[in-house]
């Protein structure tokens, strides 16, 4: 299991939170992390390495 970070980002740029996913693999990450698009876009993280950009649902 990989330790993920999952950071909601507002229309503007701007940081809203983090949310920690533990997953098998990437692609396990991305699944989860684009369920949290609904209101914001969002940005994987696997420690310092960008795995995914999510634009949000609502644009």
């Amino acid at each position: 299991m990989s330790n993920y970070k999952a950071y909601l980002i507002s229309r503007d740029g701007h940081h809203i939170r983090a949310v920690d996913l533990e997953c098998v693999d990437d692609d396990a990450a991305k699944r989860l992390a684009e369920q949290l698009t609904n209101f914001s876009n969002v940005e994987l993280w696997e420690h310092a390495r960008r795995v995914a950009k999510f634009g949000s649902k609502s644009d």
